[in-house]
């Protein structure tokens, strides 16, 4: 078994080390839950005070021009597009993940009249269910939601479907679907294909350009360290940004939008996706938080994550596979996402006695335990030292407490 100078010296090898400056990271924490909520960077800290004492408190309304805020989000998008491997101005920063699915699956299913299936899959995040079947209700037209296994995605591509709509990286097995594939099946049988992107970005290199995807959907505080609530992305192939129009518009998406004309005019290209006005202390800590991608090569990013993931579980099986631990997901790394799923009859308990000595990792029913793995500021002598909690919690029976069993609101 690796010892913990071994993981020192992974650490030291490592190029990405040095990001972990760029993070205010709280002492004697053991962050594993940046798939859920990403860490505070130090520069999103400088940024927020600038907006709000400077750029609200001083420049007031006259910020919109004088600091860029109306462009703010195409800007933002566009430092979004390289890790997602989007083009330039395909992509805009707006709403929330459920807004911009919405967004995305109307316009989509419009572009395909006669068809009345929506396709997903079992391992797709529940919200994303929930958007189809509002759509598909509030149209009372005949259009419904098809969930299939997601082994079965493939075979259930037929020439019914309108709308393909998929998460890349599952959030809880991290299994990553083969957007290659499934695409272009999508494409064969004339559906349009929606990604989201929620647990890949800033976790996988991105490939929505290589892959030929209609569109893509994505939240931004992940592993892209936004801050909690921060504006998610939606992507729009760029042959298809003219020509597809969503049910909410609103007059951010307007071609003149300061005409303030009663009928609704769609702008040019990405711009249309956008709807009202947008928060932008939000917008400008996640725009700061993009700032620390600038110099990461993904690819790099990602052959870290993967042995980090590999790491982790080969030291839990060792270290507590005799006390009911198992791993939920495949063995393949290299088709996985950023993060660990371990399962466990008493997961609930476990983690939050783990929480409890600084090792933050998160649950999901029925009984699993969740670790993500951020390589911007995650070491391999965390995962180290992660198991190692994890191990004498379990040896000591240390979550059998009323405290540690009792259900929070989030979980």
């Amino acid at each position: 078994m690796i010892t913990r100078t071994e993981a020192q010296a992974m650490d030291q090898a490592d190029k990405l080390a040095h990001k972990v400056r760029e993070f205010s990271l709280p002492k004697g924490v053991i962050y594993l839950d940046g798939n859920s909520l990403g860490v505070l960077p130090l520069a999103a800290v400088e940024r927020v005070k600038h907006a709000v004492e400077i750029e609200w408190g001083r420049d007031l309304i006259t910020s919109w021009n004088k600091h860029g805020w109306f462009e703010l989000p195409r800007k933002a998008g566009n430092k979004i597009a390289r890790l997602i491997g989007a083009a330039p101005d395909s992509v805009v920063v707006a709403d929330s993940i459920s807004v911009n699915l919405f967004k995305v699956l109307s316009a989509a299913v419009a572009k395909r009249p006669g068809r009345k299936i929506i396709l997903s899959d079992s391992g797709n995040f529940p919200s994303d269910l929930y958007v189809a079947q509002g759509l598909a209700s509030f149209m009372a037209d005949g259009h419904e939601l098809r969930v299939v296994e997601p082994e079965a995605v493939m075979d259930a591509i037929t020439e019914d479907v309108a709308v393909v709509m998929i998460t890349e990286t599952d959030y809880r097995s991290a299994r990553r679907h083969n957007m290659k594939e499934i695409t272009a099946q999508a494409h064969e049988k004339g559906c349009l294909m929606i990604w989201d992107l929620a647990h890949s970005a800033g976790a996988v290199p991105g490939q929505l350009m290589d892959v030929n995807a209609d569109f893509a959907i994505g939240c931004t505080y992940k592993y892209l360290n936004g801050g909690p609530g921060s504006p998610a992305f939606v992507f729009v192939h760029p042959r298809l940004q003219n020509e597809v129009l969503p049910a909410l518009v609103g007059w951010w998406g307007h071609a003149k939008p300061f005409a303030f004309g009663q009928q609704f005019e769609a702008a040019e290209g990405i711009t249309r996706m956008q709807c009202g006005t947008q928060p932008m202390l939000s917008m400008q800590a996640l725009d700061a938080a993009l700032d620390v991608w600038a110099d990461v090569d993904m690819n790099e990013l990602y052959a870290k994550a993967q042995a980090m993931c590999a790491l982790f579980t080969e030291l839990a099986e060792q270290r507590c596979g005799a006390n009911g631990i198992s791993l939920f997901g495949g063995r393949d790394f290299s088709t996985r996402g950023s993060h660990v799923c371990l399962k466990h009859e008493q997961s609930y308990a476990i983690m939050q006695a783990l929480i409890s000595r600084g090792v933050i990792g998160d649950f999901r029913a029925p009984d699993l335990m969740r670790f993500g793995f951020a390589p911007l500021y995650n070491s391999f002598v965390d995962v180290w030292d992660a198991v190692e909690h994890l191990a004498q919690v379990l040896d000591g029976k240390l979550w059998d407490t009323a405290e540690f069993r009792e259900r929070k609101a989030v979980t």
